[in-house]
């Protein structure tokens, strides 16, 4: 007869994995496929069983991905097992080995664990598996909320782990899910299960390590609140799940406010006023993820909006982020590229057309584009020129059209309002002496050609940040 509790956590992992699965948008044999993360220690343990016999009933390919950290004189032992314990279940393995610095940044624990989702993520490619598994239970929950709520984390960090997400920071991936079915089992039916039907498993030493902060919370703090709060890892996820909802909320009126305030791919500073400064800081914080920009601290945004807002209409500011430059350009707000400073040094480049529709320049930080056009530059004289491509050295003059005067670039460009720091890396096009093109600006007339055939007109498009 099955104890009533291994089979709440089985029917619990069944439900939870139903749900995560609704989510895979995948069809075809990739839809069929799941992998789960593998260490072999007994949470993992736990899945993979769990896991197998769901597979055997769904008809589903089954991957096991193993780490090899190489940090335990044990690793070789713990690839070992993992592999064998796989071979016994006749479950597809793959495996991969990365090299932990002893002296990262921000601690080895971290560095392991951005270099395990990383290969787990390439291994999940490289087998083309859509859904990745991982054994975190309602005990990680517990222990991630508390981690959280002690670093003095907002509402996205007490929301705890999702069942599933998207993951593409950690995966290198955004159309890869991972998906954690035991959220919502307990730590001791965990053990319970693997216990019941004798799963062998290996024990990770580092576990015990009170030096890593999630252990010293697993092993001092949570037993104390366990005696004097029974049950307290089910009240905790159940916080996480308030705040998760909170931080949907969120996000929805973040994307609300972002369309009112951009303005292309900027901000309008006089939009961002009408807001709250707790409205500007949850909006700036979803512009910022939507750009691929870290996180800043709450005490680094407040300063940011506070120079954002009060600086003067004609002020050239520049905040600093570790990502990019957050400028602001009379009253829009821009996230630029961190540039290394010899690519304002960059050498003129010789080049010739080919007839491409675009260029690609890295050393410019951007690609060119060759547009047929009514108006524009014979494009077969266009290809017999030896063109190069530069940046601005003073004195040159551009006519934009018939109509209109011969001026500087800095006339135009204060004209046209573009800002100043993207004056220094606007790339200019010569065919020998003549200025075909100046970027951010447009084409000189004087280069024009009246007779029938293709017309050409060139655009300059800087990479994303």
């Amino acid at each position: 007869m099955i104890d009533k509790d291994i089979a709440a956590t089985q029917s619990e992992f069944e439900r939870a994995l139903g749900e995560i699965r609704t989510r895979v948008s995948l069809s075809g044999s990739a839809a069929q496929k799941i992998a789960i993360a593998y260490s072999g220690g007994l949470d993992s343990a736990a899945l993979l069983h769990l896991m197998h016999a769901y597979a055997q009933a769904h008809q589903i390919e089954l991957f096991a991905f193993h780490v090899h950290h190489g940090l335990s004189p044990n690793a070789d032992l713990w690839l070992a097992h993992c592999r064998q314990q796989c071979a016994e279940l006749n479950i597809a393995f793959d495996a991969r080995k990365v090299q932990v610095g002893k002296n990262e940044k921000n601690g080895i624990e971290e560095a392991a664990r951005l270099s395990r989702y990383a290969a787990l993520g390439d291994m999940c490619r490289g087998h083309d598996v859509p859904l990745l598994l991982t054994a975190h239970h309602q005990d990680d929950q517990a222990e991630t909320v508390l981690l959280q709520l002690l670093r003095g984390s907002g509402v996205a960090g007490l929301s705890g782990m999702d069942s599933a997400n998207h993951a593409a920071d950690l995966l290198g991936d955004a159309a890869l899910l991972m998906g954690r079915p035991l959220l919502q089992v307990a730590r001791l039916d965990v053990e319970k299960f693997v216990t019941t039907h004798s799963i062998r498993f290996v024990e990770d030493e580092s576990n015990l390590d009170p030096r890593y902060a999630r252990n010293a919370l697993r092993h001092q703090v949570m037993p104390t609140l366990a005696q004097h709060f029974p049950g307290f890892q089910q009240r905790f996820a159940r916080t996480a799940q308030h705040a998760q909802s909170a931080q949907r909320l969120l996000i929805e009126l973040a994307a609300q406010d972002l369309t009112v305030c951009l303005d292309g791919a900027c901000l309008d500073v006089t939009k961002l006023r009408q807001f709250s400064a707790d409205r500007i800081d949850n909006m700036l914080r979803y512009w910022f993820g939507s750009r691929g920009v870290r996180m800043p601290s709450t005490s680094w945004l407040n300063e940011m909006r506070t120079q954002l807002l009060e600086a003067k209409h004609d002020a050239q500011l520049c905040v600093t982020h570790a990502d990019c430059h957050i400028r602001r350009h009379r009253d829009r707000v821009y996230l630029t590229p961190k540039l290394d400073p010899a690519m304002l040094e960059q050498a003129p480049l010789a080049f010739r057309w080919d007839g491409a529709t675009a260029m690609q320049f890295a050393e410019f930080g951007g690609a060119l584009f060759f547009e047929e056009a009514e108006q524009g530059v014979s494009a077969e004289w266009l290809r017999e020129q030896a063109l190069t491509l530069q940046l601005r050295s003073g004195g040159e003059r551009l006519k934009p059209a018939w109509n209109r005067p011969t001026k500087s670039l800095k006339y135009h460009y204060q004209a046209g309002d573009v800002p100043a720091w993207e004056r220094e890396r606007l790339p200019l096009v010569f065919a020998e002496k003549q200025l075909l093109f100046a970027a951010g600006i447009g084409m000189d007339c004087h280069s024009f050609s009246t007779e029938t055939g293709m017309h050409i007109q060139l655009r300059w498009q800087f990479d994303s940040p």
